[in-house]
């Protein structure tokens, strides 16, 4: 406490904004495996399951629209504070007899859990911002590249602690037990942070919801795209056919996924050592469309590695292992673009607009997940994500080529 005591405001802020998104994280990683695995096992069918995050998706869309203009208006750790609030009651939500998770309640509390996350991204995106120096373009770049990293890092945690749970106290006790922890986080959080972080000197009209500037509106239309090329085949198909195809119980499944988003959580850390800070460079426009086109090739190639006489788990686990490291990159890299985009006053509009088309490509991603997969299976999610990969790549031609 005493060595927190000597840091400066900002440093202060910073960990304690890391923190808060730290703790929201694990349990949001460790849900999205529970419910995931809970209702396979229960006999739905993977459309039904993508069905369950329709409502955690469609209301990211509108949470991070909204939510940028409340975050102008009220502050941005009101807005945080929101966040982890919402989630402890979506968790208790859940926490009833298993009779009554029925699928609209299952999917009302996903909702709940969906604006939750929201928030809670979007608010601490958007404090970074506030809390770096305009001119420190490489120090903006690492702190961003740190917390959207450990934050991965803690998410693929939360997938195995998600699949541990399970297995250990079942579906209610493991999320009667994660509100508990998250409540008592919640009220240190409502403690510490500064009251008036990220509220806008003149106050936005809701009318400026819509982002008024050509770059933030390409590198979203790029981000839409790029979220929904992993999440067509990682948030449905891939679990349920390595359950279902390869046998593997929940603690495999769990485990290898927690590994795999600690991985490219760990590599989005690092990912400014990949783009040009050991020559003293910040990324743009031109670096967000070659490292989408390094990307853009890949989940086909494991489609057609697939169809070989090729070992299909050495394909798919290896597969997996080189998009998660370029993908890792290229997230990294368009988080810091947001942030370096965006205005300094209400800058938490930018980046909510922004973190809307985010998650449109997650609601269009998830959605594709159940439908392709049912009807054509894990291959044809592969080529669907090709496509998008490549669509974000050209559509990052239109960014600016430098700063």
């Amino acid at each position: 406490m005493h060595t927190l005591s000597n840091l400066s405001p900002e440093v202060r802020q910073y960990l304690l904004v890391t923190g808060n998104y730290w703790a929201f994280t694990l349990t949001d990683g460790a849900l999205r495996m529970l419910v995931v695995l809970h209702f396979h096992g229960l006999g739905y069918s993977p459309l039904e399951i993508a069905a369950l995050f329709l409502f955690y998706e469609f209301f990211g869309v509108v949470t991070n629209l909204v939510g940028g203009w409340l975050g102008a208006h009220l502050g941005l750790n009101r807005t945080m504070n929101l966040g982890l609030g919402l989630q402890v009651l979506a968790l208790l939500m859940l926490a009833v007899p298993a009779a009554m998770l029925t699928v609209p309640w299952v999917m009302a509390a996903q909702a709940l859990s969906g604006i939750a996350k929201d928030l809670n991204k979007m608010s601490a995106k958007s404090s970074i911002k506030l809390l770096v120096a305009d001119g420190q373009q490489g120090t903006l770049y690492h702190w961003v590249a740190l917390l959207t990293g450990s934050k991965n890092a803690l998410k693929g945690v939360g997938f195995f602690l998600g699949g541990a749970l399970l297995a250990l106290l079942g579906f209610a006790g493991a999320v009667l037990g994660m509100a508990a922890v998250l409540a008592l986080i919640w009220l240190a959080s409502l403690a510490t942070l500064k009251k008036d972080l990220g509220k806008a000197k003149s106050k936005p009209k809701f009318r400026d919801l819509l982002s008024k500037s050509r770059a933030i509106n390409i590198l979203s239309a790029a981000r839409l795209f790029l979220f929904g090329a992993r999440d067509v085949w990682f948030v449905v198909a891939l679990p349920v056919y390595l359950a279902s195809t390869f046998g593997w119980d929940f603690w495999l499944v769990g485990g290898f996924l927690a590994v795999w988003v600690i991985g490219y959580g760990i590599v989005q850390s690092f990912a400014p050592y990949f783009t040009g800070k050991r020559r003293g460079q910040v990324p743009d426009g031109r670096a967000a469309f070659v490292w989408a086109l390094s990307l853009a090739g890949l989940p086909a190639a494991i489609a057609l590695g697939l169809g070989t006489p090729l070992p299909a788990q050495a394909v798919l686990i290896g597969g997996l292992l080189l998009f998660g490291a370029l993908f890792a990159v290229n997230s990294s890299l368009h988080s810091y673009l947001i942030v370096s985009y965006a205005k300094e006053d209400g800058v938490s509009l930018d980046v909510g607009f922004y973190y809307m088309s985010n998650a449109l490509g997650r609601l269009l991603g998830t959605l594709l997940s159940g439908w392709v997969f049912q009807a054509y299976g894990l291959t044809a999610c592969l080529w669907v994500s090709s496509l998008f990969v490549l669509l974000a790549a050209l559509i990052s031609l239109g960014l600016p080529k430098v700063r």
